[in-house]
């Protein structure tokens, strides 16, 4: 059983202080323990942050659709796993407007980072939150996962304007804001007529990110993990892409 205070050891081990804007993706199967250790795991991450901003998806592109467009950011559960629901419970936690890729965040400045994602037009729109991790200097922790699971990877592709990603129709949502009132949005999402789930391409990325040093192996709990800088793998994905966007 890893404790809070050894899980903020390994987080040091791996060069963090703390003080960073980092986004977390991750699986509690793979950490290897149950409900009453996502809450351990859960406040060691944001003692360890608490001068930093710590960043959780907690997406909805699940049950958020044309057939069911009302996205209430209050009550609508992620369906991204465990740790980003406990997250959305927490005291301080804030979360975005975004009706199909929302992110919550807890920490330094968090409602300026997460504001305005209500006028996004696609799950990652070029200047919203998670764009701005590379300009913030943010980092990616991803536990127990890989890249088929790093929605910035999503994000350069958008940024790029990479061919064949997004659908040619927009869907018809609704988004009940802070103040009750109703948001009517046009939002595309992710698509490709040939991969369907495009992002499990993603890790034949894992080797240049690894020779650029865009992302190290590390180990958190008893999964092993990667730590992703946003700049380093926005420049390298860019040099992949640029010359062959479908490669």
């Amino acid at each position: 059983m890893h404790t809070k205070e050894s899980l903020k050891k390994q987080l040091t081990a791996m060069g963090l202080t703390g003080e960073e804007t980092i986004l977390i993706h991750s699986s509690m199967k793979a950490i290897g323990e149950a409900q009453k250790g996502a809450d351990t795991v859960l406040d060691a991450l944001m003692e360890f942050f608490e001068k930093g901003l710590l960043l959780l998806p907690t997406h909805t592109w699940k049950t958020i659709n044309a057939e069911n467009p009302v996205f209430d950011v209050d009550n609508e559960p992620a369906c991204v796993g465990i740790l980003p629901n406990l997250f959305l419970k927490r005291h301080g936690v804030i979360r975005s407007l975004h009706p199909t890729h929302s992110m919550a965040g807890y920490g330094k400045d968090a409602a300026s980072y997460l504001a305005g994602e209500e006028m996004c037009n696609t799950p990652c729109t070029p200047g919203g939150c998670y764009d701005r991790l590379k300009d913030c200097g943010g980092k990616i922790l991803l536990i127990g996962v890989g890249n088929e699971r790093n929605t910035y990877i999503h994000s350069v592709e958008e940024v790029l304007n990479i061919p064949n990603r997004l659908s040619d129709k927009p869907m018809k949502l609704q988004i009940i804001m802070l103040d009750k009132s109703i948001k009517t949005v046009y939002v595309r999402k992710h698509y490709n007529a040939t991969q369907p789930h495009i992002s499990e391409d993603f890790v034949k990325l894992d080797q240049a990110l690894l020779e650029c040093n865009a992302m190290t192996r590390v180990k958190f709990a008893d999964a092993d993990s990667l730590l992703c800088d946003a700049g380093q793998i926005f420049k390298v994905v860019r040099h992949i892409l640029s010359p062959a966007p479908e490669c």
